[in-house]
């Protein structure tokens, strides 16, 4: 079976326009250059994965219901085998050539938005209307897995909390407040545990309108 094909940046453009560890909320300033066309290129995940000199571009969505919180256990079925059994507030996954039509066009902007709602409606299916933006960037140099990923995140504010899991990887789907989710911040993955400590400001924050 091939490869799968995601997308990537170079870590030497994360490190010209500023390197930082945890969230960041200088949304414009750092996603001119990452959805710029010539910044970017797919390669091989097993390759991506091992190789500290580049970022795999993830899109990572948090989704609220008034102040309640999207959250969810991944289950043994899950596609990164390091985040098994973890808690996660962010439905996400990689950039693949099946979202560039056509091929790397002017605007990037538009297959940016196909992966983003492919990632979604391939995990999880929304059955109400939403107000979508993006409120930050994440990264963690910590571990493993945050080395070679790169996160752009989403909010998605929905009018109701109707949701259901499609992907089998999801356990537990549940909406939970801040304070539930402080309890069990020590089941999550790292990259959510980020985002809960930021959760107030991310709500807060104006961000890019993105539709």
């Amino acid at each position: 079976m091939p490869d799968e094909q995601i997308l990537v940046v170079k870590r030497s453009v994360f490190d010209k326009l500023g390197a930082f560890q945890g969230v960041n909320f200088q949304v414009n300033h750092y996603l001119e250059k990452l959805l710029c066309k010539e910044e970017l290129e797919f390669v091989p995940r097993a390759a991506a994965e091992k190789n500290p000199q580049l970022k795999q571009l993830i899109p990572y969505v948090i989704m609220a219901y008034e102040d309640s919180y999207l959250c969810y256990q991944r289950g043994k079925r899950a596609g990164e085998q390091r985040l098994v059994e973890k808690i996660s507030i962010g439905i996400g996954g990689h950039i693949n050539p099946v979202d560039d039509t056509p091929l790397f066009c002017d605007d990037f902007s538009d297959i940016y938005h196909n992966a983003v709602a492919r990632e979604v409606a391939e995990e999880i299916d929304i059955q109400c209307e939403y107000n979508e933006r993006i409120v930050g960037l994440l990264n963690d140099d910590s571990n493993e897995v945050g080395r070679v990923h790169l996160g752009v995140i989403h909010l998605w504010q929905l009018e109701a909390p109707l949701v259901t899991k499609r992907e089998q990887m999801i356990c537990k789907l549940d909406f939970m407040k801040i304070p539930q989710l402080n309890q069990i911040r020590n089941k999550m993955e790292t990259w959510s545990q980020l985002c809960l400590d930021n959760l107030s400001e991310l709500v807060k924050s104006p961000g890019v309108q993105f539709s």
